[in-house]
């Protein structure tokens, strides 16, 4: 069962500790993150989910487990995920988000990665594959991509904009 660390009104670590499922206490919250993993042909990684999470695409993402930091969360994901190692300093946090319960960190990462070197995380994912911004918008269309992540993509593209 997976510990998470809870965090107060700042984001400043509490000592508190929930396992995944347990109620969030009033006043603290735990932390989601996500990367948009783009190559340079401007397509971006995406991730079929299985069918018993949702059956949708999505980028890649979860929550730290206890003890560990956002980004250190966030690589621990990928390489459960994907299967492959990336660099620390080559991913960037460039929004958070307050909800009610967490925070949501949400990671920037330019590599082109191999798609037949990953090797997908089978209870978690169905497949993989590079998507342009237009296939991705399609499957926001079609309700095909998750409702949270359609938001976490946009503040992406508008985080792109700007650099």
């Amino acid at each position: 069962m997976e510990k998470r660390d809870l965090y107060d009104e700042n984001k400043i670590l509490t000592g508190e500790t929930i396992y995944k499922g347990q109620e969030v206490p009033k006043g603290r919250y735990y932390i989601t993150v996500v990367v948009f993993i783009q190559n340079d042909k401007n397509e971006f990684l995406i991730q079929k989910r299985v069918a018993k999470k949702d059956g949708k695409w999505a980028t890649t993402g979860g929550h730290p487990v206890s003890g560990e930091t956002s980004k250190q969360g966030i690589i621990t994901e990928i390489k459960e995920e994907l299967g492959i190692n990336v660099i620390e300093n080559n991913i960037i946090l460039f929004k958070t988000l307050k909800t009610e319960d967490d925070f949501v960190d949400i990671y920037y990462l330019k590599e082109n990665i191999n798609i037949d070197k990953i090797k997908i995380q089978e209870d978690e994912l169905e497949d993989v594959k590079w998507a342009s911004k237009q296939e991705i918008e399609k499957l926001i269309e079609n309700g095909q991509f998750s409702e949270s992540h359609t938001e976490f993509f946009r503040d992406c593209l508008e985080f792109l904009k700007l650099n």
